[in-house]
């Protein structure tokens, strides 16, 4: 859970920044967000979030 809302925090600060420079704009950030809504609630989230945790614990051993 810790993990999932550092990511959420992550992501949401990256999306303030390309936003703020004008790297992207609000047509493209509504999409991006509401893509990240509706792939939460396919099937996929299972795979997403196990690579997720994979990738995360294989950086930790570094």
């Amino acid at each position: 859970m810790a993990i999932t809302l550092s990511l959420v925090a992550l992501f949401g600060l990256v999306l303030f920044f390309l936003l703020r420079s004008k790297t992207l704009g609000y047509g493209s950030a509504f999409v991006a967000i509401m893509f990240g809504f509706f792939l939460a609630s396919t099937g996929a989230s299972g795979p997403i979030n196990q690579l997720t945790h994979a990738v995360l614990d294989a950086a930790a051993k570094l």
